[in-house]
């Protein structure tokens, strides 16, 4: 009986050992590689081309015509309004909150 139950618990651990075993050589295998598929290829490719464009453009949108850039500075001004933002304030940064320590009063231990 116990050399059964022992035998049961060696299996399903070997079990389980090689399923861990198959996925992490599946996502190795993945990072591991070089992109084989042209496809693949190509968007890898047009990432880095991205990334270096917007990377030279400063935090800016990226082959941006003067036409989108009128058409963002609208739609952040119409945000603005209709959020309660102030003339020429930032909407696109986190907003600051100040909380303030409230005020306890003591409890009176000796009562």
């Amino acid at each position: 009986m116990i050399k059964q139950m022992l035998t049961n618990q060696i299996l399903s651990a070997a079990r389980v050992m090689g399923l861990q075993a198959r996925r992490n050589y599946g996502i190795s295998a993945v990072l591991f590689a070089k992109a084989s598929d042209p496809i693949q290829q190509l968007f890898v490719t047009k990432l880095r081309e991205y990334a270096q464009k917007s990377q030279s453009a400063g935090g800016k949108l990226v082959d941006a015509t003067p036409e989108i850039e009128r058409e963002l500075k609208q739609e952040m001004e119409k945000l603005a309004k209709q959020y309660g933002g102030a003339q020429g304030e930032d909407m696109t940064a986190f907003p600051a909150f100040k909380f303030e320590e409230p005020k306890i009063d003591p409890i009176n231990a000796s009562a």
